[in-house]
């Protein structure tokens, strides 16, 4: 990969205090523009998230909801996160499976697996997403090719979000049957980052911000980027991510794309948020991104409450996971080994999709065929 044409460099051109600035001195007269327009552009975007447009949210919200429908029709997508192992190279402030925290350290055998796979399997799930922490020692490369190879006898799709890799790794991995690749910057201030990220293979930030360009070159079906909304000015961050949407989008057009809406949930770190995105925020941002780009997927997780994501599911959201453990085993296996997080919407798979019918929508179990197969 040529380390002058990524993403690494084209964020060079932006400061992150003049980007704030931009954003909280847009005018109510630069809302109604981008409300106008059909295609926006960055500056439009940075309206839409600005408190200027918080007047504007309803008008937001029906624009949203019509141009979700228009590009997904009346569908949800369904998936389900499968945590292998809490084990992690890491010192994220925020997270639970932070290696200086002393819990017990758990990874799935393959056997194990299975048992998660047929109950994940029985539930009607054809979409799964494989969660690690950030481990090359005891969950390797090899590793995960080998669960991927296994959850492609059960499962018609198979998404991942572990560590960053090297290209030839993931093109390894997409070879195995992985679809596609989640990895969150957490957030683009670059200055602040480090805080954050103290100590291990994440602590570097360029390396991470590449991780797309990577998948790219690997011809990834699909690459899921994001913020985690706690960490900096939701804002800000979410301008960057924008920003990193539309290059990818440009340079490695024949991958599809989504974003996720990670707000900061208690964990064994106890790490408060250091910006406050309240739902409010929330259904702005979501809104916001609609508007900016009707082909992009948008995932909200069960972080979230049973009554916001009931809300959310006219405004935007096409993806949404259900009945979630957050813990290695946690189906079946394991069932009391830590959380990465503590999930806020405990309803089953089956009455969150009963929910998602009786608004009128369709549930998705996958969203598509390998017609190489």
């Amino acid at each position: 990969m040529n380390k002058l044409n990524t993403f690494y460099n084209e964020i060079k051109n932006y400061n992150w205090k003049e980007v704030a600035k931009q954003i909280h001195s847009k005018q109510q007269s630069d809302v109604l523009t981008a409300l106008k327009k059909e295609v926006l552009t960055l500056s439009d975007f940075q309206a839409l998230i600005s408190p200027a447009a918080q007047p504007f949210l309803e008008i937001m919200a029906e624009k949203s909801m019509h141009l979700t429908r228009e590009r997904f029709g009346n569908t949800i997508q369904m998936y389900i996160p499968l945590y292998l192992s809490n084990y992690c190279s890491n010192a994220c402030v925020y997270c639970g499976f932070n290696h200086t925290n002393e819990i017990n350290r758990t990874i799935l055998t393959l056997e194990q697996v299975n048992l998660e796979a047929k109950y994940l399997k029985s539930l009607g799930f054809e979409h799964v997403l494989l969660v690690t922490g950030e481990d090359n020692k005891h969950c390797d490369l090899a590793y995960i090719r080998l669960v991927i190879e296994e959850l492609k006898r059960h499962f018609a799709l198979v998404s991942a979000e572990i560590q960053p890799l090297d290209a030839e790794e993931y093109t390894s991995l997409i070879e195995a049957g992985l679809n596609s690749v989640y990895v969150y910057q957490e957030t683009y201030n670059q200055s602040n980052y480090k805080k954050y990220h103290p100590k291990g293979r994440k602590a570097n930030y360029q390396y991470r911000l590449e991780t797309p360009d990577r998948l790219g070159e690997a011809n990834i079906h699909k690459i899921g980027i994001g913020c985690l909304l706690g960490l900096e000015d939701w804002r800000v961050d979410s301008f960057f991510t924008a920003l990193h949407l539309q290059y990818l989008e440009r340079k490695y057009w024949q991958s599809k794309y989504s974003i996720s809406f990670p707000r900061l949930r208690p964990n064994a770190g106890s790490f408060q948020p250091n910006s406050v995105t309240t739902e409010k925020d929330l259904v702005q941002l979501i809104c916001a991104y609609r508007l900016f780009n009707q082909q992009v997927e948008l995932s909200l997780s069960t972080r979230e409450s049973p009554k916001f994501r009931d809300h959310m599911l006219k405004l935007g959201v096409t993806a949404y996971s259900a009945g979630s453990k957050t813990n290695p085993g946690g189906y079946f296996c394991n069932k009391e080994s830590l959380e990465q997080f503590s999930v806020h919407d405990n309803r089953s798979s089956n009455e969150v999709a009963q929910i998602i019918k009786g608004a009128g929508f369709e549930v998705v179990w996958k969203d598509w065929d390998n017609i190489m197969q």
